[in-house]
């Protein structure tokens, strides 16, 4: 199962509504929160992300990229989001907020900037929903594929084979029609998309080449 997430990041922020129902036959609209911070970066936060949410035509997929993420992580979840990201960097204790944003109804996934070992988190699968790895520094849309973290998701692929877990495995950053078959071929099914979707004229039209793309690589 192929799961297209467009980021928002890169809709028009004056005409977010129209974006959004642009993307209705995506899976999910991811939307990054960044506290300028943990990254470089101020984008949204919690009121605007329940404004997207009451609009949105498909669930929310959120990543949190802000420090102090064990205080502020659950309120997302009980803003109702459909599923919660955060930064293992972020976090003193992330299997505690796994348990508390699933315990809330959401589905929860840890993230993992492109020079952060995957080794320590591997053991943890099972505490969460979905495990992103990102393929650009977070902060900014339209950065260049880093393609040498692509071992972390045979890892993480190998590992949920193994341990029969039904994780799904999320790419970040610089996704488009070549990028998305090579992090599909690595067991990525899950893809964040932002300036392929939104720049091109036709979100629809480029949704549905980007998942037509993926299934190149089986």
């Amino acid at each position: 199962m192929v799961r297209i997430n467009p980021s928002i990041l890169a809709a028009d922020f004056v005409n977010m509504q129209r974006d959004l129902e642009a993307i209705a036959t995506a899976d999910f609209v991811h939307v990054d929160v960044m506290d300028n911070h943990f990254v470089p970066n101020l984008t949204f936060g919690p009121q605007m992300v329940e404004r997207i949410q009451a609009v949105s035509p498909i669930p929310l997929d959120v990543h949190l990229m802000i420090d102090r993420v064990d205080s502020y992580g659950l309120g997302y979840a009980e803003l109702g989001c459909a599923s919660v990201t955060f930064h293992a960097e972020a976090s003193d204790d992330p299997v505690s907020l796994a348990r508390a944003i699933r315990a809330r109804g959401a589905r929860c996934g840890l993230a993992i900037k492109p020079a952060t070992p995957v080794e320590p988190y591997l053991e943890l699968l099972d505490e969460f929903d979905q495990f992103l790895v990102m393929t650009v520094e977070p902060g900014f849309g339209g950065q260049s594929f880093i393609e040498s973290v692509m071992p972390k998701l045979d890892a993480l692929r190998a590992t949920a084979k193994h341990m029969k877990s039904a994780i799904w495995l999320q790419v970040d950053g610089g996704i488009t029609l070549d990028t998305i078959e090579l992090a599909s071929s690595h067991g990525a099914d899950t893809f964040v998309a932002g300036s392929s979707v939104f720049n091109g004229g036709d979100p629809e039209t480029a949704i549905a080449a980007l998942r037509a793309q993926t299934q190149h690589s089986h």
